[in-house]
């Protein structure tokens, strides 16, 4: 947390753990992991999840680890220590590394997911270097969710219409209101669907498709797949 700003989490967001908003985060998260499946992971499939976080507070922090049925095919791999979950989801293991540079050999994995962690990554650049990096470990293809602009509310700092903006007012305004975390591009940078298609496309996939998730008619995250040909 910035001395003068308000906290966030390792979720990055402020949100109360067992609040309204990581109530509604949870349903959603649900409906995710059901499209993951649906993607086509088969049942013995080796999955790495990118991204994990430290947190323990949110109702799906981990979900996947936490849902997935087989945590024996799941390695999970993120920034933050995250080691605790070999204990909790005895079977899979973690292991420290960075999204954009992962500790893995090409195709080491059937699929590789990542669930709200894209737009934590950097700019539009590295954002496409997070992706490239997904598919370089990928055996049949990645997953990865994003919350989507151009929701009414921005979920992290649970404002709204404000990061319809130009990001530098958008960025100006957060640290106006306290929020000097989020305020950073490379901790904060929101995609729509015409940015996601550009980061795919900047990152080299060649089979890639763009679904999302609605709350309240409306869709509030993005869901990719990119297969590999």
């Amino acid at each position: 947390m910035n001395r003068s700003g308000k906290e966030v989490n390792a979720q990055y967001n402020s949100a109360r753990g067992g609040g309204i908003t990581d109530r509604v985060s949870t349903r959603m998260r649900r409906r995710m992991y059901a499209h993951f499946i649906a993607a086509g992971v088969a049942d013995d499939d080796r999955i790495l999840d990118v991204g994990v976080t430290s947190d323990r507070d949110q109702l799906a922090s981990n979900y996947l680890e936490a849902w997935h049925p087989r945590k024996d095919r799941i390695t999970a791999c993120g920034i933050d220590d995250a080691s605790f979950l070999e204990d909790l989801y005895p079977g899979m293991r973690f292991v420290h590394g960075d999204g954009k540079a992962l500790p893995f050999p090409a195709q080491s994995f059937d699929w590789v997911h990542a669930s709200a962690v894209l737009e934590h990554v950097g700019s539009a650049a590295e954002q496409a270097r997070f992706l490239a990096e997904l598919h370089r470990v990928c055996s049949k293809g990645i997953f990865v969710t994003t919350p989507n602009r151009w929701f009414p509310v921005e979920f992290h700092t649970v404002l709204p219409l404000l990061h319809w903006l130009p990001a530098a007012w958008f960025r100006a305004l957060l640290r106006t209101l306290g929020h000097h975390t989020l305020a950073r591009e490379d901790n904060l940078n929101l995609l729509g669907r015409r940015e996601l298609n550009a980061a795919c496309a900047q990152a080299g996939l060649k089979d890639w498709k763009v679904q999302s998730v609605s709350l309240g008619g409306w869709p509030s995250n993005l869901l990719l797949v990119a297969r590999r040909p």
